[in-house]
C-alpha cells in the first residue's frame, strides 16, 4: 500500500508541490529538444555530423526510456521524494558534464547517459507523487497541467537552446540546469513522501538488460538506415575489422531482428518471472486493463509524431530560411503558447465531455494542423506562414496532453502507481527516441533521393559535374553550408551556383513534406489507439472518487 502522510498537506502546498514536481518534468523534457536548433553550431564546435547528434539527442530519450521502469521501482521501494531529489542531483552532474564538453563522446556521455540516468528517476516520481498527493477532480487538474507542459515544453526547449546558442553558446542550455536543479531540492521541502511497502526490492536484470538492448538495436537500426540503407546494402557495416553486408543486405534488417527478438524474450521473461512469485521488472497484469494499454500507446505515437515534427522543422528553417538558432526557436513559439493555453482548459471540460472525446478531437486538429503545414511549407515560406499551422498543431496537442496521462493512469490501482507512471514515461521517452530516429531517418533519406533525382534531371548543370554535386549535397552537413560554400563542385562554373543552392532548397522542402506525411500517420494510428478508451467522464473513472 502507498503510505499516506501524517496529516494532509495544505490546498496551499499541494498546489506548489505541483509546480516542484511540473518544473522537474519540463526540464527533463526541455533537455530532449534543447538543441535541435543549434544542429549546425554543434557539427562545428564538436567537429562531427548530423548523424552523431541525431544519435547524441536520441540517446537521450533511449536511456531515460530503458532506465524509467526502474527508476519507478526504486522510487516504490525507497520512496519516491528520494529518488526524485537523487535524480535531480545526477541529473545536475550530467549537465554540468555536458556544458563543458568540447567533442561529441564527452557531450554524449553527459547528455545522454548521466543526464539520462537522472532523468529516468525523477520522471515516474513525478507522476506517483501527483497521484498520491491528487485525488478526484483535483488530480484531473493536476494532471492537465501536468500534462499541458510535458506537450509545451518539447517545443519551448528549441526557444530556450536558441537564446543561449544565439547570445552566449550552446553550453550554457546545459549550465542553467543546474541553477534549476538547486531550485528543485529547495521546492522539495514542500513535497511528501510516498512509497510502496507491500513488496520488497528485487532486482530482475535479465528484464533490464533484454529491454535495453531491444530498444538500443531498435534505434540504432532507424537512424543507420540512412548511411546503409533499409533493406539493400548501400555499404558494408564495419564491425571488428571485418566489413558485413550479408548476402547483400543491410545491417539494419538484422539490427531490427535483434531488438524484436531481444523486447519478445522481454515480454517472455517478465511473465514467466511474474508466474513464478518474484517481483518481475514490469507486470504484465497492468496490460489487462484496457484503458492502461489504450492510454500508453496513445502516449508513444503521440510523443513520436511530435518529436519528429520538431526534428524537422529546424533544419528547414535554418537552411532553407536562414534563420539563426534564436529565431528558428522563436518561429516555433505560437505551438507552446497554444499548448500551453489549450491544456489547463481542456483539464477544464473534462467533467462535462468525455475526455476519450476530447482526446479524439485533438488527434484531428493535429490532423489538420499537419495538413496546413504540409501546404504552407515551401521555398517561398517564412514563419509566419507556418504560424497558423503550429498554432492549429498545438491546440490539438493541448487538449490530448490535458487527458491522457490522467485518464491512462486511472486504468490501474494507486498501490502501482510507481510501476504504471514508470512504464508511462518510458512509452513517453520509447516515443520520443522512436520520433527522432524514424522521422529523422525519412527525412534524411528523402533528402538524399530528392538531391539525386533532381540533379539527374536537370538539363542545366554539366554532366560532368553532376557526381560531385550529388556526393556534396547528399552529405547533409553541407545542408547548413551558405550558398559560397556550395560552390565548391562549380569552380569552373561560378555561374551555376544559384542553380544548386535551388536544388539544395526544394530537395530540402520536399524532405520535410515528406516528414510531415508519415507524421500524420502517426496520429492517424494514435487515433485508432483511442478507440479502446473508456466512454466515461473523470467523475466516473476508477481511483478518482
Amino acid at each position: 500500500m502507498v503510505t499516506a502522510p501524517a496529516a494532509p498537506p495544505s490546498t496551499r502546498v499541494k498546489w506548489l508541490s505541483l509546480l516542484v514536481l511540473s518544473l522537474a518534468l519540463a526540464i527533463i523534457i526541455i533537455d530532449g529538444t534543447v538543441l535541435n536548433v543549434s544542429i549546425a553550431y554543434l557539427i562545428r564546435d564538436l567537429h562531427t555530423d548530423i548523424q552523431h547528434i541525431q544519435w547524441v539527442i536520441t540517446s537521450y530519450s533511449l536511456v531515460i526510456a530503458a532506465l524509467t521502469i526502474v527508476g519507478g521501482r526504486l522510487g516504490d521501494f525507497f520512496g519516491r521524494k528520494k529518488m526524485f531529489m537523487l535524480g535531480a542531483i545526477i541529473f545536475a552532474v550530467g549537465s554540468f558534464t555536458s556544458s563543458i564538453s568540447t567533442d561529441v563522446n564527452t557531450l554524449l556521455l553527459g547528455w545522454s547517459l548521466i543526464e539520462g540516468i537522472g532523468a529516468a528517476l525523477m520522471m515516474p516520481a513525478t507522476v506517483s507523487l501527483v497521484m498520491s498527493t491528487f485525488s478526484g477532480r483535483d488530480r484531473a487538474i493536476a494532471f492537465g497541467v501536468w500534462g499541458g507542459i510535458a506537450g509545451a515544453v518539447a517545443a519551448v526547449g528549441p526557444i530556450l537552446g536558441g537564446f543561449f546558442t544565439t547570445y552566449y553558446s550552446w553550453h550554457w542550455a546545459f549550465r542553467i540546469n543546474i541553477v534549476t536543479v538547486a531550485i528543485l531540492l529547495l521546492g522539495s521541502l514542500l513535497i511528501k513522501e510516498s512509497r510502496d511497502d507491500k513488496h520488497r526490492i528485487s532486482w530482475d536484470i535479465p528484464g533490464i538488460l533484454l529491454s535495453s538492448i531491444g530498444l538500443v538495436s531498435l534505434v540504432y537500426g532507424i537512424i543507420e538506415s540512412t548511411d546503409y540503407g533499409w533493406w539493400k546494402a548501400k555499404q558494408a557495416y564495419p564491425l571488428w575489422g571485418q566489413n558485413l553486408s550479408p548476402l547483400g543486405l543491410s545491417v539494419v534488417p538484422c539490427l531490427f531482428g535483434t531488438g524484436l527478438l531481444l523486447l519478445c524474450l522481454f515480454v517472455l521473461w517478465e511473465v514467466h518471472t511474474e508466474k513464478g512469485g518474484r517481483m518481475p521488472l514490469l507486470s504484465v497484469k497492468l496490460f489487462q486493463s484496457k484503458q492502461f494499454s489504450a492510454g500508453i500507446v496513445t502516449t508513444a505515437v503521440l510523443t513520436l509524431g511530435q518529436s519528429g515534427l520538431i526534428f524537422a522543422l529546424p533544419v528547414f528553417l535554418q537552411t532553407v530560411k536562414g534563420l539563426d538558432a534564436i529565431h528558428t526557436g522563436l518561429a516555433l513559439i505560437p505551438m507552446s503558447i497554444t499548448m500551453l493555453i489549450m491544456a489547463p482548459l481542456g483539464a477544464a471540460l473534462n467533467r462535462k465531455i468525455i475526455p476519450r472525446h476530447l482526446i479524439q478531437l485533438g488527434l484531428l486538429i493535429n490532423m489538420i494542423a499537419l495538413f496546413v503545414l504540409r501546404s504552407e511549407i515551401s521555398v517561398s515560406a517564412t514563419a509566419a506562414t507556418l504560424r497558423p499551422g503550429l498554432i492549429l498543431y498545438g491546440l490539438g496537442m493541448g487538449l490530448v496532453m490535458a487527458q491522457i496521462t490522467n485518464i491512462t493512469l486511472s486504468g490501474v490501482e494507486v498501490q502501482a502507481a510507481g510501476q504504471a507512471a514508470g512504464i508511462n514515461a518510458t512509452m513517453r521517452q520509447v516515443g520520443q527516441s522512436l520520433g527522432t530516429a524514424i522521422i529523422g531517418a525519412i527525412f534524411l533519406t528523402s533528402l538524399t533521393g530528392n538531391v539525386t533525382t533532381a540533379v539527374n534531371a536537370n538539363t542545366v548543370l554539366p554532366a560532368i559535374a553532376k557526381p560531385a554535386i550529388i556526393e556534396k549535397l547528399s552529405n547533409t552537413n553541407s545542408q547548413f553550408e551558405t550558398a559560397s560554400q556550395d560552390s565548391g563542385s562549380l569552380t569552373a562554373f561560378p555561374q551555376l551556383v544559384g542553380v544548386v543552392v535551388d536544388i539544395k532548397n526544394q530537395s530540402m522542402v520536399d524532405a520535410n513534406r515528406s516528414s510531415l506525411f508519415y507524421t500524420s500517420g502517426f496520429v492517424v494510428l494514435c487515433f485508432a489507439a483511442t478507440l479502446f478508451l473508456p466512454r466515461v467522464k473523470a467523475s466516473e473513472r476508477h481511483g478518482e472518487a
